[in-house]
């Protein structure tokens, strides 16, 4: 296992995904990247010094182009605006994917199969992210740090920041994957992907019926029924114009199922 990192410099910042970009860096499976990214407007947004003479501010802009400017404690893992509110930061990495196989400039703003823009904010440390690789190489990327963000994302952006984050990449050519799929440290997720949410939501269910019967045995029925039982939908985003949502599949609700009677 090598070490490698990378900073923010001109080979390595781009704001599209394309199978025509050149690699900022290659690596073998095993490695591991650790990341320097920016906030993502990439400091466009000009701000005073910190408000109190703790790390830059970070900011949260709704529709509206109304500014809320937070302060970072990354030791407490706080973040404090200038009203006094605070709030518990969860970081993750809004964007982690890849592009699709075809010619041109991808947007970063809606979701894949590949991955991208997902704004699930249940990516966090220790969780193991599955992407469909389209491209030979891969060519991964990652940016859009987010210290916290709810469900859904339901005002725009979430409160973004500059992130250090180090990553871990191993092959899995046993997989066969349509769409990108998480494994928490008591969980599973799968995603759907959709111009609605009701096509969002019915993907990510057809995403997790599949998982079902792989990893448990059931058939596509016996999923179904124990789906609408112990599987929840959540609505992961609806701002980057594809919808998106993620189905939760707790470890312990399937044990529960399992369990011969007594």
């Amino acid at each position: 296992m090598a070490k490698h990192h990378l900073d923010p410099a001109p080979r390595a910042l781009h704001g599209y995904f394309s199978r025509e970009l050149a690699p900022a860096l290659t690596i073998d499976s095993g490695d591991v990247v650790s990341f320097q990214t920016l906030d993502s407007g990439w400091g466009a947004i000009e701000q005073e010094v910190a408000f109190s003479g703790g790390p830059p501010a970070v900011i949260t802009v709704p529709r509206g182009d109304h500014a809320t400017f937070w302060e970072l404690d990354p030791e407490r893992a706080i973040g404090i605006n200038r009203a006094g509110q605070r709030l518990k930061l969860r970081p993750f990495m809004g964007i982690m994917g890849m592009p699709l196989d075809q010619p041109g400039i991808q947007s970063t703003f809606p979701p894949t199969r590949c991955g991208g823009n997902l704004d699930c904010r249940e990516l966090t440390e220790g969780t193991v992210l599955f992407l469909p690789i389209a491209v030979d190489g891969g060519l991964f990327s990652t940016g859009d740090g987010h210290a916290v963000q709810g469900d859904g994302e339901v005002a725009g952006p979430a409160l973004n920041c500059p992130m250090r984050v180090e990553m871990e990449f191993r092959l899995h050519p046993e997989l066969r994957l349509a769409l990108p799929r998480a494994r928490q440290i008591s969980g599973w997720l799968t995603f759907g992907f959709g111009r609605s949410l009701d096509e969002a939501a019915a993907i990510a269910t057809v995403e997790m019926v599949k998982l079902m019967g792989e990893r448990y045995g059931f058939s596509p029925r016996q999923a179904l029924s124990l789906a609408s039982l112990v599987v929840d939908l959540r609505i992961t985003q609806m701002v980057n114009g594809i919808r998106g949502v993620h189905a939760l599949l707790r470890d312990d609700s399937i044990e529960q199922c399992k369990e011969p009677r007594a």
